[in-house]
């Protein structure tokens, strides 16, 4: 698991003056904090994910693919505990419903007690929510993607995708704001634009199989977490890392820990106990949080706690398309 970068980008969006009426403009008011960078950025893959921008307005755009079309969000925090999100698209009436989920306002923080060193992320970060996004294949194909690759190159591969098979993002979105592929998109995707977008014949096929049976997967969002990720893994070549990720970003799930990812088991160890751990360590050490393990594991990031030490040379970065 890695740390979302920061939101930036030095994109241009038309003036307030330019700017057309929106489809669906919601104003939502919660009863507590809320951070929208914090909440909304794991839905983003890297820096300059074509899904995803901030604005030097201060603005945070977000583009996604409903059941009922594709659509652009326009998130602008009003307050401390106040958003309005502009929508455009065919898919605003869906969007713009499911903006409470989206927000993190199922996220239940009432009994939660953070480890003492998390203690002080806690309290810095009151507005620290887990986001609903309820779409399984968008967080699903990029969770492939970084299956057991370097971050950097997974990132590289996603925007590659969403760039050459991605829609123009509706309404007046910055420039190159797009929406992903629908279903039928990702499973159309020729054999070699994966290998162009550096991505290696299993991740590639494990993608398109998801992709094959994604109406299916999308009615996991409704299902309890367990038997929502059980029926994730039925996916050949989707394995436990993988739906937590989706279940992190997918379902909110506060406690879906990413088990089996190549660093967090040493880190979370490390800013625990000062020792490396596996994953069986990490596990015992973040049961008596259950059910926030993936709370805390976010919180410990946050941060900034000491790495654990590295054992031997930084990897380096595998490039598929010279195979």
């Amino acid at each position: 698991m890695t740390s979302a970068p920061p939101l930036t980008s030095a994109a241009t969006v038309p003036s307030p003056a330019a700017r057309p009426t929106a489809d669906v403009t919601v104003e939502h008011a919660s009863e507590r904090p809320l951070d929208l960078g914090l909440t909304l950025s794991p839905l983003r893959h890297g820096a300059y994910d074509p899904t995803f921008r901030r604005t030097p307005d201060g603005a945070l755009w977000r583009t996604t693919l409903m059941r009922t079309g594709p659509v652009t969000q326009r998130f602008v925090a009003t307050g401390a505990r106040t958003v309005v999100v502009q929508h455009w698209g065919p898919g605003s009436g869906e969007a713009a419903d499911a903006v409470p989920e989206l927000l993190g306002e199922g996220d239940d923080i009432s009994a939660f007690s953070p480890p003492p060193q998390a203690h002080d992320a806690a309290r810095r970060t009151p507005g620290l929510r887990m986001c609903r996004s309820g779409r399984v294949l968008e967080a699903l194909v990029p969770a492939v993607l970084e299956q057991k690759v370097q971050v950097v190159t997974a990132h590289r591969a996603w925007r590659w995708l969403v760039a050459r098979h991605g829609s123009p993002a509706p309404g007046p979105a910055p420039e190159g704001l797009r929406v992903v592929p629908s279903a039928r998109g990702w499973a159309a995707v020729p054999t070699w634009d994966w290998h162009r977008a550096g991505v290696d014949p299993r991740r590639a096929a494990t993608a398109v199989r998801c992709a094959q049976v994604a109406a299916r997967l999308e009615d996991a969002a409704g299902m309890p977490a367990d038997e929502a990720r059980a029926r994730i893994e039925k996916v050949p070549g989707v394995g436990v890392w993988t739906s937590a990720e989706v279940a992190q970003r997918a379902f909110g799930d506060a406690d879906a820990v990413s088990v089996g990812d190549f660093h967090l088991a040493g880190a979370v160890g490390w800013a625990l106990t000062g020792e490396r751990t596996d994953d069986e360590g990490m596990l015992r050490l973040l049961a008596p949080y259950a059910p926030h393990r993936h709370r805390v594991v976010r919180l410990l990031f946050l941060d900034r706690r000491p790495q654990a030490p590295r054992r031997g040379p930084r990897l380096s970065i595998a490039d598929h398309r010279a195979i």
